[in-house]
């Protein structure tokens, strides 16, 4: 199962992306409608919201009169995270009740309104942003919706900011323009990335990495954190540390557009227990990779396991090694030394360019590495360098 955390601030059109994902096949779990539900007449939810707002908030059925309760919740960030710590957790029981219910090999789209101020992104394997600027927004929820412009206002403001999503976002879809943009837009993620994703964790399989270098991405440590975020939720406590590794940690250096993820364990144990939360979060094992090319005199202190992601927008090598073996420290050297030493970084691009033809990308550069890993220890020692 793939699933999709859906989201955007209020009026961007997040009902549109919804709907269009689930003319594409999704199967859409609405957020707005689970709310509605769980605060329904005689539901505990409501009780709740009685309690904390008043009588006030109800209508002379007995229902829950949401204008009223918006002009009490939104006035200040206590109220409203009073009205969150009631109605969030209901949410979650009964989302997670209809997931459980859905065939394993279904694309679940999330349509969640407060992703981000939640703190959920990293649940998701991939997270959809739906964009639109403010006025824009305000505009529609005037014009369209009929809600005061002081209403519309502090609800936007309530919101989390573009900055919060965007760091959140593997996909950002700006819905400034017309419906119709929107709507195409929606189709092209869906059968260039959402498709090929989840035939990928349905098949257990990976997205094939660029075979190229390309220049520097400046956002690649921006990337390289979501993908921290999700693998340190799938993993928990049996994660020692996470960290970027790789050519794309060096600011400013070419690279293959592969972000390299470390996770630090206790024991290659931990590492094989982690291979159900791993794919569930988007990278599948593979299993045929189970060391890397040893350095020193004992080659079973460089073993590891190897993931990688399913997502072809994002491909992503996840290596998980053992604390304090020589391979975890050496992966963590290898960027600091790179970083601080520019002749170094000169050398390594020069190898990584002539071996970019090679049959076998990695085993082209072994050679030199053979002999980096000596110079990186010795740099190391002088420096008393620690990870």
């Amino acid at each position: 199962m793939l699933r999709i955390g859906l989201t955007g601030g209020i009026g961007a059109g997040k009902s549109v992306l919804s709907a269009t994902f689930a003319q594409c096949g999704g199967i859409i779990v609405d957020g707005d409608v689970i709310s509605r539900e769980v605060v329904e007449p005689g539901t505990e939810g409501l009780a709740a919201l009685v309690d904390a707002f008043g009588d006030g908030i109800l209508l002379p059925d007995g229902a829950l009169d949401r204008p009223a309760l918006a002009a009490k919740a939104f006035r200040d960030d206590e109220s409203r995270q009073k009205l969150n710590g009631i109605v969030h957790p209901l949410v979650g029981k009964r989302r997670a009740e209809i997931i459980a219910a859905v065939h394993e090999d279904a694309v679940v789209v999330e349509d969640i309104p407060l992703l981000v101020e939640s703190g959920m992104a990293p649940l998701f394997p991939l997270v959809v942003i739906v964009h639109a600027d403010v006025e824009v927004r305000l505009r529609r929820l005037i014009e369209q919706r009929g809600m005061p412009e002081e209403d519309a206002r502090a609800r936007i403001a309530a919101q989390a900011s573009d900055e919060q999503r965007r760091a959140v976002a593997d996909i950002w879809l700006d819905n400034s323009g017309t419906q119709a943009d929107l709507i195409q837009r929606a189709h092209d993620v869906w059968n260039n990335r959402v498709v090929p994703f989840a035939h990928n964790l349905a098949q257990r399989q990976v997205a094939k990495a660029p075979a190229r270098l390309v220049p520097a991405d400046p956002t690649w440590p921006e990337q390289a954190q979501r993908i921290i975020n999700r693998l340190k939720t799938a993993c928990g406590q049996r994660a020692l540390r996470v960290d970027h590794i790789g050519s794309t940690a060096v600011p400013g250096y070419d690279a293959k557009d592969v972000i390299d993820i470390q996770i630090t364990v206790e024991s290659l144990t931990v590492a094989d227990e982690l291979a159900e939360p791993l794919l569930s979060a988007g990278y599948p094992r593979l299993e045929h990779i189970t060391a890397d090319v040893a350095h020193g005199s004992d080659p079973s202190l460089w073993h590891k396991r190897f993931h990688a992601s399913a997502d072809p927008g994002r491909p992503t090598n996840v290596h998980i090694r053992v604390d304090g073996w020589p391979n975890q420290r050496f992966a963590l050297l290898f960027v600091d030394w790179l970083k601080a030493n520019a002749g170094v970084r000169e050398d390594y691009l020069a190898v990584k360019r002539a071996a970019e033809n090679a049959a076998q990308y990695a085993e082209a550069k072994e050679p030199w590495f053979l002999d980096a890993y000596r110079r990186a220890r010795e740099w190391a020692d002088s420096t008393g360098w620690q990870p």
